[in-house]
């Protein structure tokens, strides 16, 4: 970090494949990172070979997906348009953050399955996948992003270069499981949903119920909505 000189980073925590990569294209030089499945991997490394294009690096002998996207980024014309044609022909999800030397695209996933959430403090902007990294950082959340949408961002603040599209299919298990308590999807607090699933389930009746545990991290809100339930 002591070498790090500048004022734009990304990053990402990947438990599959090197990030963030960075590229030269006609587009210029780009850092990306990504986040998601790609269910048709196969079939677009298949149309990439056919076409004479090659890939440098994989993992186990796969082709690192983050390559993939930033290669169909590069079929286009402009960055936007290359990260719209990108979720246009990726099945599954990918949401994305791409870095140039004039600022930051950040871009959800066509169908909005997984979180982004933009933050702002004096001078600075930020985006993340949890809104709970924010506070101890001095942000405040200040936008979610909707399905598809892409934001390029400054220092300065942030430009919508793609509208949301009009369907949403985030994934549920963010409130239920994955997501840390204290974050926000959709202006919606995790643990608050935990703590009302715990309520709806002590509703039923049907159980004679003794004690009440949850298994940290989720399972705690859980327990204290159905315990006060």
């Amino acid at each position: 970090l002591v070498r790090f000189h500048g004022r734009q980073g990304i990053g990402v925590i990947s438990d599959t494949d090197p990030q963030p990569l960075i590229f030269s294209s006609h587009l210029g030089t780009f850092g990306i990172v990504t986040v998601g499945r790609i269910n048709n991997m196969d079939a677009l490394v298949k149309k990439a070979f056919a076409r004479k294009s090659y890939f440098s690096g994989n993992t186990d002998g796969v082709t690192n997906p983050t390559e993939v996207v930033a290669m169909l980024i590069c079929r286009a014309d402009s960055f936007e348009a290359g990260i719209r044609y990108a979720q246009d022909v990726i099945q599954g999800s990918c949401s994305l953050l791409l870095l140039t030397e004039k600022g930051i695209y950040a871009a959800r996933d066509r169908l909005g399955r997984t979180p982004l959430v933009v933050g702002r403090r004096l001078g600075a902007i930020a985006v993340s996948s949890e809104s709970c990294a924010f506070p101890n950082l001095g942000f405040e959340t200040a936008y979610f992003p909707g399905p598809g949408e892409i934001l390029f961002l400054t220092a300065d603040g942030w430009e919508q270069r793609s509208a949301p599209g009009d369907r949403m299919q985030i994934c549920s298990f963010l409130w239920v499981y994955y997501g840390y308590p204290a974050s926000e999807y959709e202006g919606i607090n995790v643990e608050y949903v935990r703590y009302g699933c715990g309520a709806a389930l002590a509703r039923h009746d049907d159980v004679e119920v003794d004690f009440v545990a949850g298994i940290p991290d989720s399972g705690i809100g859980h327990a204290l909505g159905y315990a006060n339930e």
